[in-house]
């Protein structure tokens, strides 16, 4: 393959077709340069993740299966490595969006794919086992709804045209109707639609287009369906038709207005709770030009991005509220610590917690224990007791965990907040070492 397809598609494990020219794909430059452009162009939308969806609704599909498919270049929950075609349908934008690089203003390159030819060159690269899946947004070249049009055209050529069974994932454009809304969950796995910025102030002061009713409507709009779908399943209606099984996400640009993450997270538990989005992502905001509405061109703010994700996980599988975890107003999380651990040192009163005694909801509010590592101790428990040693056996992150826990043979030393906090501070590492214990522990 040449530079352009090396760039999208790894080389992955396990069997594939034969080497194939990448000419044989692309069978002309015309159409390489489009690829180039428009794959390039979407790598600022990180609202891309693993599916969770079984194959059974699509067990008839010719080709593919979409169970635990997953983003680009990441490796799944069955810890499979897999990629998909992340592509836009076209980056004419026509609106002026001051953050994103595919703004009108922006002076960049511009391409548009007919319906034909990215159908054309996902099938070829899925069958060849390149990919195993779909990620399609696009700028907005036209209207809301004709924009969704052609993409919808997309997936549904690739279901019901060639049998494809891949998993796809599809942008909902702000604005579209109900009509595209319905069709496009019919074809796709997942749906989503990025709110983007965390106030209505801020949207309206980087992207005059857009609104938050135009935003909100369709979320809400999926939320419902989903609820239809489900609710016909469970009386017991045979056939009911799939709609987006892995549920709805969305994207939060951080850093490109003042808001503190207080706002960011009581904003990402509403959409969590009101609209039941699957995820939040963030993305730290990077300077794509000097455009005079966004004032500080700062670097981006990886650190705090990762801090984000960490609360965002306390809230979705630790049993933490926002108000517990959301520092005061307009300020940013503690740098120096995971939200748990920051958590924690505010409040001593709370441990040590028994490891052999205390309850689920105690033992996950302790650092350096994750849901996996409070899952083996519950297991473990029925057998006998706990030791130190066992601990660390069931991978629990004892350099933290050793402060707050007693166990059969071990209790913590007595400890002052301020003293712990020096020990236990992280603000040495970089943001790409502490992403490795972001899912194993918290």
């Amino acid at each position: 393959m040449n530079t352009v397809a090396s760039a999208i598609f790894p080389v992955t494990s396990g069997p594939v077709s034969p080497p194939c020219r990448i000419n044989t794909l692309i069978p002309d430059d015309r159409l390489e340069r489009k690829l180039g452009i428009l794959a390039q162009s979407a790598r600022y939308d990180v609202s891309c993740v693993s599916s969770g969806v079984s194959g059974a609704a699509l067990r008839h599909a010719a080709l593919g299966a979409p169970a635990r498919s997953g983003i680009c270049h990441s490796w799944t929950a069955d810890g499979r490595c897999v990629s998909l075609l992340k592509v836009l349908l076209s980056n004419a934008c026509v609106y002026d969006c001051a953050y994103c690089a595919n703004r009108c203003s922006a002076n960049v390159p511009r391409a548009t794919f007919k319906v034909e030819e990215l159908v054309s060159l996902t099938w070829e690269f899925y069958r060849r086992n390149y990919i195993e899946g779909l990620f399609l947004s696009s700028a907005i070249w036209s209207t809301p709804d004709r924009t969704m049009e052609a993409m919808v055209r997309v997936a549904e050529k690739l279901r019901y045209g060639h049998g494809f069974g891949g998993y796809i994932h599809l942008k909902v454009i702000p604005g579209a109707s109900l009509e595209w809304i319905v069709r496009a969950g019919r074809v796709a796995d997942r749906l989503s639609i990025n709110i983007e910025l965390p106030s209505e102030r801020s949207l309206g002061m980087l992207c005059p287009q857009k609104s938050r009713a135009a935003i909100l409507t369709p979320m809400l709009r999926i939320r419902d369906t989903l609820v239809e779908f489900a609710e016909d399943r469970g009386k017991g209606f045979r056939h009911v038709p799939r709609f987006a099984p892995a549920g709805q996400s969305t994207q939060l640009v951080v850093g490109a207005t003042p808001e503190g993450d207080d706002t960011i997270l009581r904003l990402s538990d509403a959409l969590y709770r009101k609209v039941g989005l699957r995820r939040v992502f963030y993305s730290a905001y990077v300077p794509v030009g000097d455009d005079r509405r966004i004032p500080v061109l700062a670097p981006p703010e990886k650190l705090r991005e990762h801090r984000l994700y960490q609360a965002d996980w306390l809230l979705r599988f630790y049993g933490f509220t926002v108000e517990e975890i959301a520092p005061n107003e307009g300020e940013k999380l503690d740098a120096r610590f995971d939200p748990k651990t920051a958590w924690a040192l505010k409040h001593p009163e709370y441990f040590p917690v028994d490891v052999n005694r205390d309850d689920r909801e105690r033992l996950l509010r302790v650092p350096g224990l994750g849901v996996r590592n409070v899952n083996r101790i519950l297991q473990a428990r029925h057998f006998g007791s706990i030791d130190a040693a066992a601990l660390r056996r069931m991978g629990v992150v004892w350099r933290r965990a050793r402060y707050f826990v007693q166990c059969g043979d071990y209790r913590p030393p007595r400890w002052h907040p301020e003293q712990l906090a020096s020990r236990l501070a992280d603000s040495g590492q970089h943001p790409e070492q502490l992403e490795l214990g972001l899912f194993n522990e918290s």
